[in-house]
């Protein structure tokens, strides 16, 4: 009789423990609790900087949300891509990147483990920034072409954020371009490579302007050309690549943000939505132009065509210098 009546009741209990089950795992509205931002790069560099502002501003712009930067550098910016790439797409993860970890490393990496179109889905252009090549305070080169000579007549030594990364690519479209005897000396990041150009430690950096501007302004290091397409008012004294003999360099670096693939639209459109409004923010644009960043926001359909250019173009520029990664 226990088991009948037991038996009997369970069809009555169904519904409501239904209806719990359903309440508990209901997803709660997002966002509620910290998104991350995966960066592939260390602390410190332009991308960094970038991040850490845009974490801020979109905490402001989105009622009861945190952003937090999470640093994961290594294997030319590879193991913080891969790492958003297969992260869940909830909308609680997402990828701060630029040119080299979303085009250039699909050209020069064999065997990539991420698919920088497919596994991602664009939210929007944030930014650009120029490169510049700078050489130590000490260095005798004030000109491009002085540079040059220098790495006719004996060898030189150059810094880049990495291998594979877009300073060494350009820097080694210099080398290769004119003829020089050049050795490459890769960091981990722009800041150590940016510290031991001002030491004399090596010959010329190519960097992101953010990353030096200030070094410049100071006087430790000395720009001899930047991507730029006309010499800028606050650097009279540095010319744009073109105007130095070497317009091939004038390579810009852009950033942008992606979410895993198949992350909810409504959480993509609400990001995109929210990053032009950020972007021409007087105090965000401001502080972008004293960081040395030029806003350039693109929306997420627009920023998928540009994505696409992109790995073209870097794809010339990888069979132009040779730099491929294993």
């Amino acid at each position: 009789m226990i088991r009948r009546r037991a038996l009997l009741a369970a069809p009555l209990l169904l519904p409501g423990t239904l209806r719990a089950q359903e309440a508990r795992t209901q997803e709660a509205p997002w966002p509620s609790r910290p998104v991350r931002i995966l960066l592939a790069y260390p602390p410190g560099g332009s991308t960094d900087v970038l991040a850490r502002a845009l974490a801020e501003a979109l905490a402001a712009a989105i009622p009861g949300s945190s952003f937090v930067v999470e640093n994961r550098p290594g294997g030319a910016a590879v193991v913080g891509t891969q790492a958003a790439a297969v992260a869940a797409p909830d909308g609680y993860t997402l990828s701060l990147g630029n040119n080299q970890t979303h085009a250039a490393n699909a050209a020069m990496v064999r065997d990539l483990p991420y698919r920088p179109v497919e596994d991602f889905a664009p939210i929007g252009r944030l930014a650009e920034v120029h490169h510049a090549l700078v050489v130590p305070a000490t260095s005798p080169a004030r000109t491009l072409a002085e540079l040059a000579a220098r790495g006719k007549a004996g060898r030189l030594t150059y810094a880049s954020s990495g291998v594979g990364s877009a300073s060494h690519v350009i820097a080694e479209s210099f080398v290769r371009r004119e003829g020089l005897e050049a050795t490459h000396v890769p960091y981990r990041g722009g800041a150590q490579a940016t510290t031991d150009t001002v030491a004399g430690v090596v010959d010329f950096f190519v960097s992101t302007w953010p990353q030096v501007m200030t070094l410049v302004k100071e006087g430790r290091l000395r720009a001899l050309g930047i991507g730029a397409p006309a010499r800028l008012p606050d650097f009279p004294d540095v010319p744009g690549f073109a105007e130095a003999g070497a317009p091939y360099m004038a390579v810009d670096a852009w950033f942008g943000l992606w979410a895993p693939a198949r992350t909810p639209a409504p959480i993509i459109a609400r990001l995109s939505d929210a990053l032009p409004k950020i972007l021409a923010e007087p105090s965000m644009a401001a502080r972008l132009a004293t960081l040395g960043f030029t806003p350039a926001p693109l929306p997420a359909a627009e920023f998928a065509r540009f994505q696409r250019a992109e790995l073209e173009r870097w794809e010339a520029l990888v069979a132009l210098t040779g730099i491929r990664l294993e």
